[in-house]
């Protein structure tokens, strides 16, 4: 059998904030894996009779995605496995490398952003595939457990890994058809680097924890079968609201799993099950839209689309028939000066999935911030789904130059000055966050659970919002000032200062 040859550097994917990379490589820059954020390209060259596996990364960051470019340099056929929306940087990575994309992979249905598959089936040509226990409605090759994909000498194996979702896969690497270990595994949302998939995500359909948390140790415990050499490559990174405890490596092997990951230690099935259950962080609400846009044939993203600018005129008009202002600025730009209603989710964080958590997808959006900023905001806001954004209010300092009396700011507190005296003390972080302490008084409501408990907190008195740091927070001070309370402020720097001043955790 042949060995794989690998060899690593790094290039950006793409400028945007939103931190998109692949992983990109040459011969000239062989050593060993040190592996740091922002992650790279990586291209395994199969030693045997001059054959050529090319095998890409991409991590979207802003998201915690991890996808996959996977050719066979020999026959120019490729797949791409889990893709994000806007599809440009693998159509032209592939044609670059003399590859045609045959076919598209989902590993899910995934729930945290709308996949590229579609656009993929229109502008490469490719067959979409998913594992059989899927339904989708659009043409779909539903593979059946141990099916192959040959590319050439470069062949992949699905495997059923049912536990996060009924119908999830893994895919098998072999960069030899003679192969008979398999040099990586693409493990989508059943294993991550330090966790395993949630598998609570699916109760709104009448899908129990229990019964998806009894399949996952199944296939966990399949997976670990595999030898201890093999790489595991997840479908996502630390960040990701598809697990609890997800680690920042983009890669990591079975043997380190086995030894490390809390999920993979031996243990009866129901502690398995309660253990992966618990403790996981508050869902966005946009998940369960996602998880159902991803199975339907749905109007596909042109990721070059031209977004209007809007006049105030114009934006007033929108938003009076129900569109909702985003400020996609810093919170502390933000809170120094902002038109009156507007949402701040800012541009330097989590934007989508925040925004997912605060607006419905259905809601028209309209963006404001920093100039040129309009763009990145409606291609990031897609690739969650939301495809209402309707349009830019340019030039935000000349807006609030000229209409003063729609200009307010929001108060950020002091660390040393909070209380919950006569003020209502919100902690809007997750619960593995909230149950290493919080301060004495606090109700605990996750930002992704804010819409809906709107009903526990009184309008006409003081709210006081604390998260980590002050991103979250400020998010949520906006958004309940936009549906009508009327006294909000932030504690500046978050827990991360509030909690230096606690004498023990509470």
């Amino acid at each position: 059998m042949a060995c794989p040859l690998i060899i690593a550097c790094w290039r950006p994917l793409c400028a945007n904030r939103c931190r998109g990379h692949s992983r990109h490589c040459s011969t000239r820059d062989f050593r060993p894996f040190v592996l740091v954020a922002p992650p790279e390209t990586v291209f395994v060259r199969t030693i045997r009779e001059g054959a050529f596996m090319i095998f890409e990364q991409y991590e979207l960051g802003c998201l915690s995605i991890s996808s996959y470019l996977i050719g066979d340099e020999t026959t120019g056929r490729a797949v791409v496995i889990d893709p994000q929306r806007d599809i440009g940087g693998y159509v032209d990575d592939a044609e670059a490398r003399g590859l045609k994309i045959e076919a598209v992979i989902l590993t899910h249905f995934h729930a945290d952003y709308v996949s590229g598959h579609l656009e993929l089936a229109e502008q490469a040509g490719a067959e979409i595939w998913f594992g059989e226990a899927a339904e989708a409605d659009f043409p779909v090759h539903y593979a059946t457990d141990a099916e192959r994909l040959v590319l050439g000498d470069v062949v992949l194996e699905v495997w059923a890994t049912p536990g996060h979702t009924p119908e999830s896969i893994s895919i098998l690497v072999f960069p030899n058809s003679d192969d008979t270990t398999p040099w990586a595994v693409l493990t989508g949302d059943a294993i991550f680097v330090g966790d395993v998939g949630r598998p609570d995500l699916l109760g709104a359909i009448g899908i129990t924890a229990q019964e998806l948390g009894s399949q996952l140790y199944d296939s966990v415990h399949r997976l670990a079968e595999l030898p201890d050499e093999v790489r595991v490559y997840p479908g996502h990174s630390a960040g990701s609201a598809c697990g609890k405890n997800l680690g920042s490596e983009p890669y990591s092997t079975i043997g380190d799993q086995k030894a490390t990951n809390y999920a993979l230690q031996p243990m009866p099935r129901q502690d398995f099950i309660d253990l992966v259950t618990a403790g996981q962080p508050a869902a966005p609400g946009y998940f369960l839209h996602d998880a159902i846009t991803n199975r339907r044939d749905h109007a596909t993203f042109d990721e070059k689309r031209h977004l209007p600018t809007l006049t105030k005129a114009d934006a007033d008009s929108q938003i009076k028939a129900g569109a909702v202002l985003v400020d996609t600025r810093s919170p502390a730009d933000y809170a120094a000066g902002h038109l009156a209603g507007a949402v701040n989710v800012g541009l330097d964080g989590r934007f989508a999935e925040t925004v997912g958590m605060v607006v419905s997808a259905e809601t028209p959006i309209i963006v404001t911030g920093e100039p040129g900023a309009g763009h990145e905001a409606m291609v990031r806001l897609a690739r969650i789904g939301f495809d209402e954004v309707v349009g830019d209010l340019g030039d935000l300092a000349g807006v609030m130059a000229a209409h003063p009396d729609q200009v307010v700011s929001t108060r950020r507190v002091a660390p040393a000055q909070v209380s919950a005296d006569g003020v209502q003390l919100v902690d809007v972080r997750n619960p593995g966050e909230t149950e290493l302490g919080t301060f004495p008084g606090a109700t605990i409501i996750p930002l992704a659970q804010l819409p809906g408990r709107l009903d526990e907190l009184d309008k006409d008195q003081p709210v006081l919002a604390y998260c980590a740091g002050g991103w979250r927070s400020m998010v949520a001070v906006s958004y309940l000032a936009s549906q009508g309370f009327g006294e909000v402020a932030d504690v500046a720097g978050g827990y991360e200062e509030l909690g230096k001043l606690l004498p023990a955790p509470v």
